[in-house]
């Protein structure tokens, strides 16, 4: 998928790192986040059992399709803690907690996914059914609904218990993120600049989703200057700002610093953005795990049609874009006629402004960021300038 090297930046240590650093920071970060999703999500077994062997059926095959993701957000805030530490005595405790948050994080990710998947009707995720068309195979019903990709059939009631328990799901996860930032042994006054820090990015995440959805249904006006700030709001903010964030908070960093993360982040998140619009358009559903032009059958408002509106293209692209008898060809045309309008280039030298805005924040003289912050985040630049297809 389009995200394995942009995860691999956030596993490496920063060069001339001490060993205890690299070890934290690389070797086992990945597995050390594993398990505390696991023991987060494991621990509402009993509770959802309490419900019943339907509440709890659901809840095992929740956990399931909640794990086994790239973990690039909690990877970047223990990755970035580790950084910011490195250089002092690590407190295992505290090292302890930006796991639990980072955990916390990736469960908020997995809230955000499932409304998405309802609003966008998606049944696949990573390449494979989601928790929606899990919910649906599990029927086994073999009539046709409405948009269910071939493999996944669903009676009108069965698409729509699936999809009520999507977002049903979704609360709780965004409940137990929200409870683990609360209950962690922490200072007050760290724990309430993360619980600040999670009710901002909740918060323009939503407010980012209204905007998604406000511009591809036409109530909104499809400009490139909205379209660029709902993608901010929408991934930056909880992709890359409140991890880097909150690994700041925890290694207690000063308030600088941290306003210096955020700004780096904002570039970094929209530019990952861009990316994954460009993956989602032009690269092959296995490489992206959606369905195949999904965002052009779903209508989806994102930078490159909003350039495409304004060339002489548009006229050709728009009695099919989001038709709802869309098809395959649908897509393999529209495709085209973004390369031969200049939308794909135009959205590519976006990502590169974006990169290079990031990359003199990163670069600065001011020793507002600790070195081997910046050796990272030097590398994870790096890295998303060689995320092409």
């Amino acid at each position: 998928m389009p995200g394995d090297r942009l995860t691999a930046a956030v596993e490496l240590g920063s060069p001339g790192a001490p060993p205890d650093a690299v070890a934290h920071g690389s070797v086992d970060t990945g597995h050390q986040i594993g398990r505390e999703v696991h023991a987060l999500l494991d621990g509402r077994v009993s509770r959802a059992a309490a419900y019943g062997p339907s509440f709890s059926l659901l809840w095992e095959m929740s956990s399931r399709c909640a794990q086994g993701g790239k973990l690039l957000r909690p990877r970047l805030l223990v990755d970035a803690f580790d950084a910011m530490v490195v250089e002092a005595t690590i407190d295992p405790a505290r090292r302890g907690i930006a796991l639990r948050i980072a955990a916390a994080v990736e469960i908020l990710h997995f809230s955000f996914l499932l409304h998405d998947d309802v609003i966008d009707d998606d049944l696949l995720r990573r390449g494979a059914p989601n928790l929606i068309g899990e919910l649906i195979l599990q029927q086994g019903s073999g009539v046709t609904g409405g948009d269910v990709p071939a493999g996944l059939q669903a009676t009108r009631n069965h698409l729509h218990w699936a999809r009520s328990n999507g977002i049903l799901v979704g609360d709780v996860m965004l409940s137990l993120a929200h409870q683990v930032f609360a209950r962690q042994p922490l200072p007050e006054g760290i724990r309430v600049r993360l619980l600040d820090l999670l009710d901002h990015a909740i918060t323009e995440s939503v407010a980012g989703e209204h905007a998604d959805v406000g511009l591809s249904d036409g109530i909104m006006p499809a400009e490139l200057s909205a379209v660029l700030e709902m993608t901010r709001l929408k991934t930056a903010t909880y992709t890359f700002e409140l991890p880097l964030r909150a690994a700041a908070v925890l290694a207690e960093s000063g308030p600088r610093t941290e306003a210096a993360i955020a700004a780096i982040a904002r570039r970094i998140g929209v530019a990952f953005q861009l990316q994954d619009d460009l993956f989602s358009a032009f690269s092959p559903c296995l490489e992206h795990g959606k369905d195949p032009f999904s965002d052009f059958r779903e209508g989806k408002e994102t930078a490159i049609i909003a350039y495409a509106r304004v060339t002489s293209a548009w006229p050709s692209i728009e009695p099919r874009f989001g038709a709802v008898d869309f098809c395959e060809q649908d897509g393999i045309l529209i495709r085209d006629l973004l390369v031969s309008c200049g939308a794909e280039e135009f959205i590519r030298s976006l990502v590169d402004e974006h990169l290079r805005a990031a990359l003199e924040l990163v670069s600065t003289d001011d020793p507002v960021l600790p070195g081997p912050l910046v050796d990272r985040l030097l590398q994870l630049v790096d890295t998303l300038e060689s995320r092409r297809f």
